[in-house]
């Protein structure tokens, strides 16, 4: 007795259903149940990092506060090999706007840039980082207002694409074998497309 019901599972908070996940993003649904193993060993983390606070409200699409299973899927996605390039552009033009005035300024150029190069141990001299700055908005503000607008910035991508590498992020086009205990777990058979 009880023993058909042991199996069910109670849902988890802000988890959502894996196939409308799969069907509004680049993510099959088995990739999206390994997401939700990834998510749930790492949303209690915290990270102290100068970016954290930017990236936590792209991802924190609805403004609740709080990033659910939901919001990291749809967040990811933009990171994954399959997904658009307009939309990498987009995300890249919001990450690097952090005043959300909607330009680009080269004070958030430079401390975008610092964070990289911290990010991959690098150190650069100041007057080496003021000349890629010099660099980038001589090529990018085309109409020389001292920041760049949307569409300065995605013909900057266009031509420069190799800028767009660290939109994706290679393993998630097969998320399912770097994080397989959804095996185990999975609630929903995939629908062959």
């Amino acid at each position: 007795m009880g023993c058909f019901n042991s199996t069910v599972r109670k849902p988890v908070p802000g988890h959502e259903n894996p196939t409308i996940l799969a069907s509004q993003t680049a993510f099959s649904v088995s990739e999206v149940e390994a997401l939700f193993e990834l998510f749930k060993s790492i949303s209690s983390s915290v990270i102290d990092d100068g970016l954290i606070n930017k990236i936590f409200d792209l991802f924190d699409v609805k403004q609740k506060g709080v990033i659910d299973f939901g919001d990291f899927v749809r967040a990811l996605n933009v990171f994954h090999p399959n997904a658009p390039q307009e939309d990498k552009i987009s995300f890249s033009f919001k990450l690097y706007d952090m005043d959300g005035t909607g330009f680009i300024e080269r004070q958030e150029v430079k401390q975008m840039l610092i964070a990289l190069l911290c990010e991959s141990e690098l150190k650069l001299a100041d007057d080496t980082i003021e000349v890629i700055l010099d660099k980038t908005f001589s090529e990018a503000d085309v109409d020389q207002d001292g920041k760049i607008d949307k569409s300065e910035w995605h013909n900057f991508v266009t031509r420069n694409p190799s800028l767009l590498k660290i939109m994706t992020l290679p393993y998630l086009r097969d998320i399912t074998t770097t994080f397989p205990s959804f095996v185990f777990n999975s609630e929903v058979e995939e629908i062959a497309t």
